[in-house]
């Protein structure tokens, strides 16, 4: 399954030319979905899209740190609506633990939802030492990763909602939680994971819940 991107024109592109990178993006999250991130070449992703050139992708994004700066900011928008939307009617910051909850079930349910795109973020944020691919992309994807969340528990401990714990390190066990679920998935696409979902949402709610 191919990730279906936006192609609304961004400001100064005609209507051809931004399907044409919308084209490009889908065809390089597919690309990186299939063959990870390493193997990532603009002719393997002409290959994919269909084009005639490589001067296409060259055309609409310079070069490869470009082009992976433009396929992470549409992951992660993508991401972005999927668990605004799923968390609809819990976005009240007095309710710190709800949020909390619905935010690690709509980070299993986007496993499920979106596999290239979490194939993405795990393959740019494990990148090695690429000279021709965005240098800034392991740290924003590890700030995507668990800088928002990070932030959201140290609020959540200000405001009397969270027990004593470190932020960072809880962040991060999260983070790690929800990609062992990504695991078992690749291994046994049938895995439940809704169930999967709201146990981590429980273990978690109870582990940072502060004391009565």
């Amino acid at each position: 399954m191919q990730v279906n991107v936006d192609h609304q024109p961004e400001f100064g592109l005609s209507v051809t030319e931004a399907a044409r990178r919308a084209q490009i993006i889908g065809a390089t999250i597919a690309t990186i979905g299939e063959l990870g991130y390493a193997k990532t070449s603009f002719a393997r992703i002409k290959e994919k899209a269909g084009l005639s050139s490589t001067r296409i992708i060259s055309y609409h994004f310079t070069n490869k740190a470009g082009l992976m700066q433009a396929v992470l900011s549409t992951v992660s928008d993508i991401k972005e609506r999927f668990l605004t939307e799923r968390a609809a009617g819990h976005t009240d910051p007095a309710d710190r633990r709800g949020m909390l909850r619905e935010y690690i079930a709509a980070e299993v349910a986007f496993l499920g939802a979106y596999p290239e795109c979490v194939r993405v973020f795990l393959e740019m944020g494990a990148a090695g030492d690429d000279k021709d691919g965005w240098a800034m992309a392991k740290p924003v994807v590890e700030q995507l990763r668990v800088g928002q969340l990070t932030r959201q528990l140290t609020q959540g401990q200000r405001e009397g909602a969270f027990g004593e714990f470190s932020p960072a390190i809880m962040a991060m066990a999260i983070r790690q939680a929800v990609d062992g679920v990504a695991a078992q998935l690749a291994a046994n696409p049938e895995l439940d994971l809704e169930r999967y979902g709201t146990e981590l949402a429980d273990l978690f709610e109870r582990t940072t819940r502060a004391s009565a």
